[in-house]
């Protein structure tokens, strides 16, 4: 998929399934009268523990599903530290969830894995 020069629809349209996962996680809705998005990351990373969990699970799917459209090892490990960094601090009562709404490891990911198959 990498430097083919053409684009792979199958690969992309799991790029762009994943994208619409991501948005989700982490810019779904808007903070009224300011820039500032958020989503169900920063939602439910308010239930202790559990929710944190949840998403991490849903952020390491994202990452394997990166794998399989291609992304090498070191992309998965760069994306795996992304998520596993998100799902420490925002394992953080209150803190956390603030942190998830700035950090957005999901989109970041997301970023990362088009930015790769471009090359």
């Amino acid at each position: 998929m990498r430097g083919q020069g053409h684009p792979n629809p199958a690969a992309e349209k799991a790029i762009a399934e994943l994208n619409l996962l991501a948005s989700l996680l982490d810019s779904r809705w808007r903070i009224p009268g300011t820039s500032v998005r958020y989503g169900l990351d920063a939602l439910v990373g308010l239930v202790p523990v559990l929710g944190d969990v949840a998403t991490g699970l849903v952020s390491a799917y994202i990452v394997l599903r990166a794998r399989n459209c291609g992304a090498e090892n070191g992309l998965v490990a760069r994306m795996l530290g992304n998520v596993l960094l998100d799902t420490a601090v925002g394992s953080v009562p209150i803190l956390g969830s603030i942190f998830d709404v700035y950090f957005k490891a999901n989109n970041r990911n997301i970023r990362l894995l088009r930015r790769y198959l471009q090359r």
